[in-house]
């Protein structure tokens, strides 16, 4: 049976619509994507900024390096100009001491034929009239020679001002080379202080315009370390003695003598005298005044020298304590004449010295005034000897390996602020703070920071000295060779660490403090 069912058809109603859900998580995709093609920006910027400042402190430390190296090599020639100075000096003390000795030598054919002549009268009756005829003869060459000693020791005496000249101007010379040392020193220690001068400010424009300059902190410690390369600056390391760099000036100067200032002896016996006498010398002394016999110069010397005293003149430099305080030379001999039935011996000797107290100059004959234009090698400290005394430039080595045996470091913190704050430049950064701020309701603000803020760049250069060649490295530290270079050099942790807190960095020195962490 079926039973009638009544269908009843419910009133419509509209379906649900979803579409627009997706758009919401787009919108927030969309601006995590802007955030990170905005950060990634900041961040490539921050990258190149970096490595520009990062260029610019290497530049720059290894720029003032070169400041340093030139001026270390700038004393270098100029000590050797110094020296070159002493050498001249004992140069012109070994000619006059040569040109003096003329006379004496002239006293000794003096002296020898009194000799003969006594000799010669010795002889005399009973037996034989001719000894008394020679006697008197040997009398008037001995007249003779007195009349030429005279007359050469009055042609020494005529130079006598222009050799005490010569030897102001080498004088003169010595302190005005020291002088442009010390003008040198202190134009490249304000270079390393400042970063700024010897046209390294040019590097900022070059590289990174509108980094900052040199850490002014920084750059004191780049000044103690270039004084403490040099012996007699004020320093943290203790200074040689005045005598102690004296000795090293004046072993250098005496070292490099030339041959015939240095050494003019002659063999035992030689006929004859130095070929550096004039000729016209020569036959006066040997044959004119004479007129015959043999004449023989026994045991010549001469020598130059910057000595401690006249006295040893003759005796080692350095290892006596040599300081310099004189210039000496001397001329000396002995004179064998044999003439007829009688011979003779005569002694000869020159010897002029300069210095402060007034010099010496023998035979007196050939003298006049005083010879007191030397004022002595590095009499005073380094820095207020210039207008008083001679005095030089010398390495101050260390024998700590860690300090790299005292040859200058040269440090390099700049830092530059990388937000531009301007959106119309930088418009990754987006706004004029280069943040962005999330509201959440209840939960507060977000701040998210896309443009980074300052920067900073640290770096060391090592003003190192090598020669050339494959022994190079063996030849120690010094300021007598202009072989001074330079290159970066890597930190050690501590020395990072120093160098920061200098700078005021405590952060980034705690971080390079840290144990295990290669820099």
């Amino acid at each position: 049976m079926h039973l009638p069912v009544r269908t009843v058809r419910s009133a419509s109603r509209p379906k649900r619509r979803h579409r627009g859900q997706a758009l919401v998580l787009a919108c927030l995709s969309f601006l995590l994507l802007a955030l990170m093609t905005t950060l990634s920006f900041n961040l490539s910027h921050a990258l190149r900024e970096k490595m520009s400042l990062q260029q610019h402190s290497d530049a720059l430390a290894y720029s003032m390096g070169v400041v340093e190296a030139r001026a270390l090599n700038y004393y270098a020639a100029s000590n050797r100009a110094i020296a070159s100075s002493y050498v001249g000096m004992t140069s012109a003390h070994a000619y006059m001491a040569a040109a003096s000795a003329t006379g004496d030598m002239m006293r000794a054919g003096q002296m020898s034929f009194f000799i003969v002549a006594a000799l010669e009268v010795a002889q005399c009756p009973p037996y034989n009239f001719q000894h008394c005829f020679d006697a008197i003869e040997a009398l008037m060459i001995a007249m003779d020679y007195s009349s030429k000693a005279s007359d050469y020791d009055s042609k020494v005496k005529d130079v006598e001002d222009k050799f005490n000249k010569v030897i102001q101007d080498l004088n003169k010379m010595a302190n005005s080379i020291h002088d442009s040392q010390k003008s040198a020193h202190n134009k490249a220690r304000s270079a390393v202080r400042g970063g700024q001068s010897a046209n390294l400010s040019n590097l900022t424009d070059y590289n990174v315009p509108g980094a900052n300059s040199l850490d002014s902190s920084v750059g004191g410690l780049n000044g103690e370390e270039f004084d403490c390369a040099v012996d007699g600056m004020n320093c943290s390391r203790a200074n040689s003695s005045n005598k102690a760099r004296a000795q090293v000036m004046t072993e250098i100067s005496n070292a490099s003598r030339p041959s015939w200032a240095a050494n003019r002896s002659l063999p035992v016996i030689m006929n004859g005298l130095p070929t550096y006498f004039k000729s016209d010398f020569i036959k006066d002394l040997l044959k004119d005044i004479p007129g015959e016999g043999t004449h023989v110069i026994m045991g010549h010397q001469g020598t130059a020298k910057v000595a401690q005293t006249k006295s040893n003149i003759h005796g080692p430099g350095q290892v006596t304590g040599n300081e310099g305080k004189v210039v000496v030379a001397d001329e000396h001999g002995t004179l064998l004449s044999q003439w007829r039935h009688g011979f003779g011996v005569g002694t000869y000797k020159a010897v002029v010295e300069s210095s402060e107290n007034g010099g010496s100059h023998e035979p007196s004959g050939a003298h006049s005034g005083q010879h007191d234009e030397f004022k002595g090698i590095n009499t005073k400290d380094l820095m207020s000897c210039t207008a008083s005394g001679n005095c030089f430039m010398k390495f101050r080595a260390d024998d700590n390996p860690d300090t790299d045996w005292g040859q200058p470091h040269v440090y390099s913190y700049v830092t530059k602020q990388f937000f531009v704050g301007d959106p119309k430049k930088a418009p990754w950064e987006l706004n004029d703070t280069g943040s962005f701020t999330l509201t959440h309701g209840a939960q507060g603000d977000g701040k998210l920071q896309l443009a980074p803020g300052e920067g900073a760049a640290l770096s060391k250069a090592l003003v190192y000295y090598h020669r050339l060649g494959p022994n190079g490295w063996k030849e120690a530290p010094g300021l007598f060779n202009p072989y001074w270079r330079v290159k970066l050099h890597p930190f050690t942790a501590q020395e990072a660490s120093r160098v920061l807190n200098r700078a005021g960095n405590s952060d980034a020195a705690d971080l390079a403090g840290a144990k295990d962490l290669a820099l």
